[in-house]
Formats: C-alpha cells, structure tokens, sequence
C-alpha cells in the first residue's frame, strides 16, 4: 500500500491517502486494456447505416433496351448496380458492433489502468474540486496552481459547477465515480482524483 498526498486547491499540504495495492499497484495488462477500450470504442458506434441493393432502389422496372441485335451486354435493369443510380453491392446495412465483456475483465482492467497511472507518477489527490461559481476562469486558476494541463478529474457525487467550468477546455474532462471508465482513463495524461472519490475507488474496486 502506497502512501500520497493530498493537496488543496492551491497546493497546499491536506493530509495523506493510502493507494490499495489491489487497485493502484496491479500488474499492468496491455492485452486487457486493449480489448476493453476496444469495446467501449465499438459500443459507441450507432450502427444505423443503410445502403440500398438492386431491389431496393426505385425504378427500373422496364427492360433498358432489347435482348439482343444492340451490341452491349444483356440487362434486364437500369437499376443494376453496374449502371449509375442503381443498386449497392456488399454494402452496409444496419448491425450491432458490441463486444462482449465480462465484468471481472472490465474491473481488471480499470485497475490496470489506474495502476499504470500510479507507476507514472500520474495520480493527483485533491481534497476538494467545487467551484464557487460554473466560471472556465475559476477553473484554470485551480488547475495553474494544481500544475494541471491535461486531466481527468473524478470526483463523487454529480460535478454541477466543475462539468460547467470546464466543458469549453479540451484538455479536461470531469467524471463522477460510477462513470469512470478506462478509455477516459487513458486518454488523459493525469488522473486528479477527490478524496471521496478515491474512497469509493477503492472501496468499491478493492473488494
């Protein structure tokens, strides 16, 4: 078990936190990690496209030109997918991309997740992320004094005031603890954690 520290929203000493080592300090696992954030990726995708086949499309149903004595080939359609406004061949159709995850393997590789941002020196404990007012300026004057400038902040509870605050910067996302995922996980260089919010990370992945 790791011991960190926790800051206040001008840096400023807080008190410490313990890292369970069974969240924070488990074996990396590449291969899990990729196939997870590869299905939550292919979950997101609508799967609604739509292309028409040689039946589909309207028209066509009069023989173009005679059999034969024209010199061309033979067709029985103007609507063939050879000729321009006809049909598609092998095109898409509506489908469901979802991969098929277990729940033990999501929960193995959100700790993988959050274990390589604590090798990294990535974690950040704040004791507290409210802001007084939903201002993008409130924000970036905690994150200049937090040294932040691309991170995911988590935090307990519904962030009113902190999801406002930051919605118009690119390099910052807040997310309450029952959303964390490892694809946001990931895709943010520092992970900036409350200290409520680590409380429910570990109490609820540590089991």
């Amino acid at each position: 078990m790791t011991t960190v520290e926790i800051v206040d929203k001008e840096r400023k000493a807080a008190g410490t936190a313990d890292l369970p080592d069974a969240v924070f300090g488990a074996q990396v696992k590449i291969h899990l990690l990729h196939h997870v954030v590869t299905a939550q990726l292919a979950g997101r995708r609508a799967g609604t496209h739509e292309t028409k086949t040689r039946s589909d499309v309207s028209g066509g149903g009069k023989k173009p030109f005679r059999q034969k004595g024209t010199g061309r080939a033979r067709m029985g359609t103007s609507r063939s997918p050879l000729l321009r406004g006809g049909g598609t061949v092998f095109g898409p159709h509506p489908r469901k991309y979802a991969i098929k995850v277990n729940r033990k393997e999501v929960r193995a590789a959100l700790c993988s997740a959050l274990s390589a941002k604590a090798k990294d020196n990535k974690i950040v404990l704040v004791d507290d992320l409210s802001l007084p007012a939903p201002k993008t300026k409130e924000f970036l004057k905690v994150a200049a004094a937090l040294g932040l400038t691309e991170a995911l902040l988590v935090v307990e509870g519904e962030p009113e005031n902190l999801a406002l605050g930051i919605r118009n910067l690119k390099s910052f996302k807040t997310l309450p603890v029952k959303a964390l995922n490892v694809y946001d996980v990931l895709s943010y260089d520092q992970l900036v954690m409350t200290r409520t919010a680590l409380e429910k990370i570990s109490e609820v992945l540590g089991k």
